[in-house]
């Protein structure tokens, strides 16, 4: 049984950019997850042990997103080794991270990185 666990629109003010300001004053980020893995033993025994604890994922994304980064490229990087190295049951990882209202010349809602891979 084919599973995906979707954990959405997760908000963080976080010090990522490039620019001196953008890691002085911060900015919004959105991140989003779509994670792969056969947790039919889940379905059966009503056991959080036989899952992927979202309320773990969402704390190991919030750890990751403290630590400042140039790149959002960096940041989903560091999410999607990190998902890789805590939940080797997981087949495939989608990490999305978006910087809301990105500092550039007019208006953008925002700029996103999104790294998808089987495992």
């Amino acid at each position: 049984m084919k599973t995906t666990i979707e954990l959405s629109n997760m908000r963080f003010y976080a010090y990522h950019g490039v620019l001196p300001q953008e890691t002085v004053i911060g900015s919004e980020y959105i991140v989003n997850l779509t994670l792969e893995a056969n947790i039919a033993t889940a379905c059966i025994t009503d056991n959080v042990n036989n899952t992927i604890n979202y309320a773990d994922v969402f704390d190991l994304v919030k750890t990751e997103m403290k630590i400042s980064s140039q790149l959002l490229e960096h940041v989903a990087g560091r999410i999607f080794s990190k998902l890789e190295e805590n939940y080797p049951q997981l087949s495939a990882i989608t990490v999305s991270v978006a910087k809301m209202h990105p500092p550039v010349d007019g208006e953008m809602e925002k700029a996103a990185i999104v790294l998808t891979s089987t495992v």
